[in-house]
């Protein structure tokens, strides 16, 4: 083992595991990891040394490092880690090598981040399969946002290839963008006092006791301190105190009076030492600071100029001798970040400007770059200098980069003179930031700027902005409806309609989700009266959209019949077209149009808009009983919510689960969901969620048994004062209802409930709701008679119950061979379905009447897991390898490694026989 390698006191646990991981990646079995400190604490030397790790074991380590100077250009660290895989490129498929072209600056064009996202997996999995691959990332909290969301990409996808991906970060808060990759950490600690001690010992053997025992308490298990500290005790700017020379080795150190924090003493040490150098050898370090990235020609002429002095490699040495920097390749670096942070913050300002402007002198081929230096050595306003930000935001969220953009209107605000220009650069930076899901960076942007004065247009956007970053801080959703929908009418007087009309969607949105009680009529029929105007034309998809979402009872029937001649121009009127159907309870055609829109988003690889339209399509999905299909994507749509922060649609994909765990009897599992569904502070006011919720825990309850617990359940969704109340959604459940007042002997009490669900459904003609009211009429009737077609006919699921309420009735009368024939039926259609306990409930009928059922077969789909069943179904249609990647964002030898493991468990050896095999899944 290297030399290095023992220095790492107290570090045998974290190096055990990390061998570990470089081992199984050798062995083909990918991984990755985060690893989480303070400045100073040993995450660096922790991936030197997982690089000869991964040397022992034969990985090929590609590593790359972020630096505050690179943090604002898109692909930075990604250039950096892609530069010794450049011939590879050539090799792609062309809309990978494009992308990835692009976005190293190689070629024009403007890639999607995460289409650059799936060049680089492919890129690397190619390789790994020549050789395995680590990837090191060190300073990820320096990373351009683009390249974190890319390698965060990649190493979220790595478990089944030769891939190791391992970060090292500044610690940070747990509501931190960072956090959320999801990714495994580890927070590394502060060394022991034996392991302390040791590091000490072993850099500074002589010290005096007392002062020995006195860095030791300063440092307080911090090994860059231990390291450093002994070497700057000279050059700190007021001597080190001691304690009083009195006592035994056995003393502990004297308390700590006044002491700065760590990083500030390290920082003033650091300085200190750097206060000692010639005026050239500082102005090198200055410009270093400024910018770590530049090659060592540009920093020598950047610090002449600056100092007025020719400087040179002898300056660089004398700092160097110092050891506050090192060499790396054909530049230098500082020896850790605090050097860096000392050197630039203690600088005098008037220093500072000049380096960045001698730098920006120096980077007239890297015009981005240039651009960032003359940016901060801007004092005052700069007119010109602001519109070059702007139309650099521009070029950057071609790219995909939108927090750089974010970026650049923000510096661009600072630097114009003009308030009004200064606001619009603003709002725009807030818009873009919240189109990423960046809440964070909103709130830091809107805290910092000045939005007084605001116009109707303006506040329309800032508002826009607010309900995607604030929506669970209004309370009040009925007060923050009407409010909403005064923004919109001022915008349309503003001539602004599709502003208006964006803010009428979020308003008829909090209609549907959260304020649904009777006593929103009005604030429903105001949105309903303004969209009648705003829109651009009748049929206009959003405005159809906004009228299911408010006013579904009076308005119902003529929207759905609208839906029925609609046409989708793009994928956000497929969108809205979607929602429409969806809420008014036409689930087949939601379907059919999210599933386009689904395919669009998959192609254009936006990934921030996939949860919601996969949990959206799949909602559909679980009334007509395609579960299959339903728990794969659903189960995709909370991975992709916690990939890209989406976490309230994590937490809808966790209801609907829960729904599917329930109905196939799954019901411990079911319960586990849907308690962490109630613990989401997410999930409170959110009225859809609750009655979902509701239904779940009705069925659990039900299957258990429990009768009484799940008709009180199920009933709350009808009482206006209930949390689960919501005045469309529970005539949803009214077949749930009925099952449980029959089985609690409350038939009579779900008929006063339900009195008018037949003259609505007669009146909306909404699906949902007609299956609804056969379903009643079956249950509720005078001899357990009623239809057996009709919508019913339609829904696999209702009309195996009603079939098995039927049959139980035929049963009841010794009507033994009608009772068979109807409980056969729906006893076959829960076994397709995977319906375990209304399939136990028709066998144990059938047992009654005389008739024993064969076992129900175990299907394909109860020995897969949820994203092999997805590249199962996807390769039955045949789909090859890439293609499949392609949609579920995969790359293919990760592809064809699930389906090496589908085939043995299937029991088939050809890839034709996956149609067969999986037949009957949905």
């Amino acid at each position: 083992m290297p030399a290095t390698v023992p220095l790492l006191f107290g570090r045998s646990g974290e190096i055990a595991r990390l061998d570990r991981l470089a081992a199984a990646a050798a062995a083909g079995r990918g991984g990755a990891l985060v690893i989480r400190g303070e400045p100073g604490i040993g995450k660096t030397a922790l991936l030197d040394a997982l690089a000869q790790a991964a040397a022992r074991h034969g990985l090929r380590v590609l590593r790359a490092a972020g630096t505050e100077s690179e943090s604002r250009l898109p692909y930075a660290a990604v250039h950096q880690l892609v530069h010794p895989l450049t011939d590879r490129i050539a090799d792609l498929p062309p809309a990978h090598r494009d992308a990835l072209r692009t976005a190293l600056g190689l070629a024009e064009g403007e890639p999607d981040v995460y289409a650059v996202a799936r060049a680089l997996l492919e890129l690397v999995t190619d390789v790994a399969a020549d050789q395995p691959v680590a990837l090191l990332l060190d300073d990820l909290h320096w990373l351009d946002r683009a390249s974190l969301d890319v390698l965060g990409f990649v190493a979220r996808r790595v478990s089944s290839e030769p891939v190791l991906a391992v970060g090292a970060t500044r610690t940070v808060a747990l509501d931190d963008p960072q956090r959320r990759a999801g990714l495994p950490d580890t927070e590394l600690g502060r060394l022991g006092g034996a392991d302390a001690a040791a590091l000490l010992d072993s850099r500074a053997p002589r010290l005096p006791h007392p002062l020995r025992q006195r860095l030791l308490a300063e440092a307080a298990g911090n090994p860059l301190a231990l390291v450093e500290l002994p070497a700057t005790l000279a050059a700190l700017p007021t001597p080190l105190p001691l304690p009083d020379p009195v006592g035994s080795p056995g003393d502990p150190p004297a308390p700590l009076t006044g002491a700065l924090p760590l990083n500030h003493r390290l920082e003033a040490a650091f300085a200190a030492r750097a206060a000692g150098l010639g005026r050239r050898a500082t102005a090198l370090l200055l410009v270093l600071a400024a910018d770590t990235t530049a090659d060592l020609r540009r920093l020598l002429a950047a610090a002449s100029e600056t100092c007025g002095e020719e400087t040179g490699l002898r300056d660089a040495q004398e700092a160097i001798d110092a050891g506050l920097i090192e060499t790396a390749g054909a530049s230098l670096r500082f020896r850790h970040p605090l050097m860096r942070s000392a050197v630039y913050q203690r600088a005098p300002v008037a220093d500072r400007l000049d380096a960045h402007r001698a730098l920006a002198g120096q980077l007239t081929a890297a015009p981005d770059r240039r651009l960032w230096h003359l940016a901060a050595a801007a004092i005052g306003t700069d007119e010109g200098l602001a519109a070059d930000l702007a139309r650099y935001a521009d070029r950057a969220r071609g790219r995909g980069a939108t927090m750089s953009a974010v970026a650049a209107l923000r510096r661009a605000g600072e630097l114009t003179d003009s308030p009004r220009t200064a606001r619009s650069l603003l709002l725009r930076a807030a818009e873009l930031a919240s189109e990423v899901g960046a809440r964070h960076e909103v709130e830091q942007l809107l805290a910092g700027g000045d939005l007084t004065g605001l116009g109707p247009v303006e506040t329309a956007r800032l508002t826009n902005v607010t309900e995607v970053v604030r929506y669970g801080r209004y309370r009040d959703a009925l007060h923050r409806v009407r409010e909403l929908t005064g923004i919109a009418v001022a915008a349309h007087r503003a001539g602004r309609p599709e502003l208006s009309m964006q803010l009428l969607w979020r308003a008829a949105s909090r209609c549907f989700f959260q304020a649904t009680g009777p006593e929103t009529a009005e604030a429903r029929a105001a949105i309903a009266a303004l969209v009648d105007v705003a829109a651009p034309h009748p049929d206009d998809p959003q405005a159809l959209a906004v009228l299911a979402y408010t006013v579904p009872e009076e308005r119902g029937a003529e929207v759905l019949a609208r839906l029925r001649h609609a046409t989708a121009d793009g994928p956000d009127a497929r969108r809205f077209l979607g929602s429409a159907a969806l809420v008014l309870g036409d689930f087949a055609r939601s379907c059919d149009w999210t599933d386009v829109a689904v395919a669009d988003a998959r192609a254009q690889g936006r990934l921030g808009v996939l949860p919601r339209l996969l949990g959206g399509s799949n909602w559909g999905r679980l009334w007509l009983g395609r579960w299959d299909t339903a728990h794969a994507e659903l189960t995709e749509a909370h991975a992709l919510a916690q990939e890209t922060g989406e976490a309230f649609y994590a937490v809808a994909a966790q209801t609907s689960l829960a729904t599917i765990a329930a109905m196939r009897g799954d019901l411990a599992r079911a319960t586990a969901l849907l308690d962490e569904v109630a613990a989401s502070p997410l999930a409170g006011g959110m009225r859809y969620i609750q009655v979902a919720v509701a239904q779940a825990r009705g069925l659990v309850h039900l299957f258990r048994g429990e009768a009484q617990q799940a008709y009180a359940t199920l009933a709350g969704t009808f009482d206006p004062v209930d949390p689960s109340y919501h005045r469309y959604m529970r005539w949803w459940l009214v077949p749930d209802l009925l099952d449980a007042a029959v089985a609690a002997g409350r038939l009579d009490d779900a008929r006063a409930l339900i009195a008018g669900l037949d003259e609505l459904a007669g009146r909306v003609r909404a699906p949902i709701l007609l299956v609804a009211a056969e379903y009643a009429a079956v249950v509720t009737g005078p001899d357990g008679s009623g239809p057996d077609g009709g919508e019913l006919g339609r829904w696999p699921l209702y009309r195996a119950r009603v079939q098995l309420h039927l049959g139980r009735a035929a049963r009841r009368r010794h009507r033994i061979q009608p009772a068979r024939d109807l409980l056969r039926a729906a006893r076959d259609t829960f076994d397709a379905l995977g319906a375990g306990p209304w399939s136990e409930a028709a066998r144990e009928q059938l047992r009654a009447t005389g008739e024993q059922s064969r076992r129900r077969v175990s299907a394909a789909r109860e020995q897969l897991s949820p994203q092999e069943l997805q590249i199962a179904a996807l390769a039955a249609r045949g789909l090859t390898n890439r293609e499949i990647a392609e949609r579920l964002f995969l790359s293919h030898r990760t592809v064809g490694s699930h389906l090496y493991r589908i085939f043995p468990k299937l029991g088939i050896t050809r890839r034709a026989q996956l149609a067969e095999v999986l037949d009957g899944t949905a």
